[in-house]
């Protein structure tokens, strides 16, 4: 793109979800126009305030065709998926219509409104189990469940349509999200909620809950299963990031997003206790089928051909801005049936 031309729109396909809607603040934030699409069914309405929103589902093709007709979009975003591991592995069909066959139909939308650029939310999932210290994008992918095995087939779709119909892409594989906007305006709001970070705070919140360690036997130095944390505002960062390779018209591409250092569950409690400086009860139970002792990426190609920079490399900086968000969303659901995500300003 060149300097002097306008700002066209980006689509941030899934944008009330936790990813997408800090990647539309933050393009929002850079000057880019945003419309946000998302069916709302585990996104929030109150994080899609970063431009303009459209309620559609990506299986309405020819809707999403007029959206980027209407809105001049030169470019998508895509979160949109089903993400939870262990749905995927009793409700595959769900996983193969949402993900896949609900990808092809947003390709097809692009490909009709000759929206030729995308990036794509991808996952470390694709690796699989493995006794690599660091993974590289050379890695083997070894997908070890359908939820990883969809992503996998949406990135061969995305290099088929490349070749037949020039529509580049980046695929983001990202380690594992965590954080909030460090004013804690936006951050992580699932139901049910499988991460470790949230939960984790969630019990130094509430002292009836506990944490359950899956697995204190892993060859590792305490035992516990160790991942790569990286900051949400450096994965939308990296969002940017990517949509700036194909605005400058550079080819399609894979990258991995970790901060390359591991975490185990353990460090993760201990500096849990540390922000928040409450006590979290502990449950120690087996391990569970699948978990690799550690999965840890090297980020250096991203950082060599998109320049990006975490900013948030370490735990401690992660979890403080969690911990806010957390504290935030304690206050706002107190004295109501359930937690609420709280209503922020619009861009």
């Amino acid at each position: 793109m060149h300097p002097d031309s306008p700002q066209r729109t980006v689509a941030v396909i899934g944008g009330a979800g936790y990813i997408g809607s800090h990647t539309a603040r933050a393009l929002a934030a850079a000057g880019r126009p945003v419309v946000v699409v998302d069916n709302l069914s585990t996104g929030h309405i109150e994080a899609a305030r970063f431009g303009a929103f459209v309620k559609a589902d990506i299986s309405e093709t020819e809707m999403l065709q007029e959206v980027f007709a209407r809105f001049q979009i030169d470019s998508v975003f895509h979160f949109a998926a089903s993400a939870y591991v262990g749905e995927s592995v009793v409700e595959p069909e769900k996983y193969y219509k949402n993900n896949v066959a609900g990808s092809v139909s947003l390709l097809e939308a692009m490909r009709r409104a000759g929206v030729k650029k995308i990036v794509f939310s991808s996952t470390c999932s694709l690796y699989g189990e493995t006794a690599d210290e660091l993974l590289t994008e050379e890695h083997a992918v070894n997908p070890m469940n359908p939820y990883a095995r969809t992503k996998l087939c949406i990135e061969w779709v995305l290099r088929d349509y490349a070749s037949a119909y020039g529509m580049r892409h980046v695929c983001l594989r990202y380690f594992n999200a965590a954080g909030a906007a460090p004013d804690a305006s936006l951050g992580e709001f699932h139901d049910p909620e499988t991460h470790l970070i949230p939960l984790v705070l969630r019990a130094a919140l509430d002292p009836s809950r506990s944490i359950r360690i899956f697995g204190t036997d892993y060859p590792t130095p305490d035992g516990t299963c160790i991942r790569d944390y990286i900051h949400i505002c450096d994965l939308a960062e990296a969002h940017l990031l990517a949509l700036k390779r194909l605005d400058a018209g550079l080819p399609s591409e894979v990258f991995n997003l970790g901060n390359g250092k591991g975490h185990s569950v353990r460090e993760v409690i201990d500096c849990a206790r540390l922000v928040s400086g409450r006590p979290i009860a502990v449950e120690e139970c087996p391990r569970r089928r699948g978990d690799p002792p550690k999965l840890v990426g090297s980020s250096e190609r991203a950082c060599a051909e998109l320049g990006w920079r975490p900013q948030f490399s370490d735990l401690r900086s992660i979890m403080e801005t969690a911990w806010n968000w957390e504290r935030k969303l304690e206050e706002s659901s107190r004295g109501r049936t359930g937690r609420t995500f709280p209503a922020g300003k619009s861009a």
